[in-house]
């Protein structure tokens, strides 16, 4: 599995991309998350991807919820899960946004220091050359796939 920045507020994630495909190529039956937000954080997309499993006959098993997402009530359990899960989201997302306002109002809060960034722009560029894909980039440096993007706009790759 590969670490970095890797969420689950979207689907773009290289350890799901390898469950799809292996899912795709048959190779996978049974499903196993510690929690259904840990497959994602919106109600679209997780219940998108649950059912597109569940209709492919695999298995979706939450651990610590001890619930088997099959059948009609499995689904709509995670409906109600996959809300809440957004809804927790979009609250830690607004409490940030205020402290970050308090802070900033205090003098406390600088943001990041002019000039720096989470990786070198030059390296997103030579990896670029290499012929790597904007995601492939992203795990190499442990940034995100905007990040990369943004470094390839400034650096003119």
């Amino acid at each position: 599995m590969v670490r970095g920045q890797a969420s689950g507020d979207n689907l773009d994630r290289p350890a799901f991309a390898e469950l799809q495909a292996a899912i795709f190529k048959g190779e996978v039956n049974c499903i196993v998350t510690w929690k259904l937000d840990r497959l994602s954080r919106t109600i679209q997309d997780g219940l998108n991807v649950l059912s597109d499993w569940c209709n492919r006959g695999i298995r979706v098993v939450s651990v610590t919820q001890q619930i088997d997402f099959n059948g009609t009530l499995g689904r709509m359990l995670a409906a109600v899960l996959l809300g809440i899960a957004e809804m927790e989201q979009q609250n830690r997302r607004e409490r940030q946004r205020v402290g970050i306002d308090v802070a900033k109002a205090c003098g406390v809060y600088k943001g990041r220091k002019l000039g720096s960034t989470k990786a070198k722009p030059n390296r997103v560029r030579q990896l670029r050359e290499r012929g790597l894909t904007d995601g492939e980039i992203a795990a190499a440096l442990s940034v995100s796939r905007r990040t990369v993007q943004r470094y390839l706009r400034h650096v003119g790759a």
